[in-house]
């Protein structure tokens, strides 16, 4: 999508993103995130905002007969500089505003807000986060629940081979009671999935006003943390949902001798 520059400017459009009145979102009504769009022409990951509730709802729509599951929702002032910090852990770079109407334009969300260096925290401490495995399970669940039985296109084949290429080189991070005990997750069918987290967002809808632990394990190493009957993990489960099953392993011994 190209900026269309005749009715509005870059300048005026920030302006107006950082204090808006009313700002509106497109939600993908599969991640319960915001619907996330790759521009054909500029590749571009992009989310769709409008200042009129109407032009939301029109845009919803139009996903909607493309098959895809979406909503709108309002973005309160107080909510605009978290949901902007926090669209760079879903690998998001753009802002698609008013897309489709006669004052579209496009932002790059670092022209909006800019993040400080996130390499190194307090005390040499990582900031775990995963842009690229979380953008591509979005990409992945937004497709796959186009259809109400999923069949395994040649689209979700290149998603589902990116998103383990992804998340086989992650270092995820993974929720500890304060009794110990790392919680687990039982499917419908009696299946055991463990809960595992791109960044510290996702887990923290998962664990809510609760006292947990952290942990960052990395992905070559969950097979060993497994508990249980567990039959592999199921990533960011109150956003991507996405499940993917990892053979249990026991921890070798000089690994376990060194975490002694």
């Amino acid at each position: 999508m190209s900026d269309n520059n005749t009715k509005v400017t870059k300048q005026e459009t920030l302006s107006a993103l950082r204090s808006p009145g009313e700002l509106y979102v497109v939600m993908s009504g599969v991640t319960k995130l915001p619907f996330v769009k790759c521009d054909e022409d500029t590749f571009d990951d992009e989310v769709f905002l409008y200042y009129r509730l109407e032009d939301a709802k029109e845009s919803a729509e139009r996903l909607a007969e493309q098959k895809y599951l979406t909503a709108v929702a309002k973005l309160e002032e107080n909510q605009l500089l978290p949901f902007y910090t926090g669209l760079y852990t879903m690998g998001v770079n753009c802002l698609a505003v008013n897309y489709g109407t006669d004052t579209q334009i496009s932002i790059q969300l670092s022209d909006l807000v800019v993040r400080k260096n996130t390499d190194e925290l307090q005390e040499g401490r990582k900031l775990i986060e995963n842009p690229a495995l979380h953008l591509t399970a979005i990409y992945f669940m937004q497709e796959m629940r186009r259809q109400e039985k999923p069949q395994p296109t040649e689209e979700l084949k290149e998603l589902q081979e990116e998103l383990l290429a992804h998340y086989s080189k992650s270092t995820l991070i993974i929720a500890v009671q304060e009794d110990g005990q790392v919680p687990v997750l039982k499917l419908k069918n009696g299946d055991i999935y463990q809960p595992v987290f791109t960044d510290i967002l996702e887990m923290q809808k998962f664990t809510k006003e609760k006292k947990m632990k952290t942990s960052a394990v990395a992905a070559a190493r969950i097979p060993e943390i497994l508990v249980g009957e567990t039959k592999g993990v199921v990533i960011n489960p109150l956003g991507v949902n996405v499940q993917l099953q990892v053979s249990r392993r026991n921890k070798p011994a000089a690994d376990a001798q060194e975490d002694a």
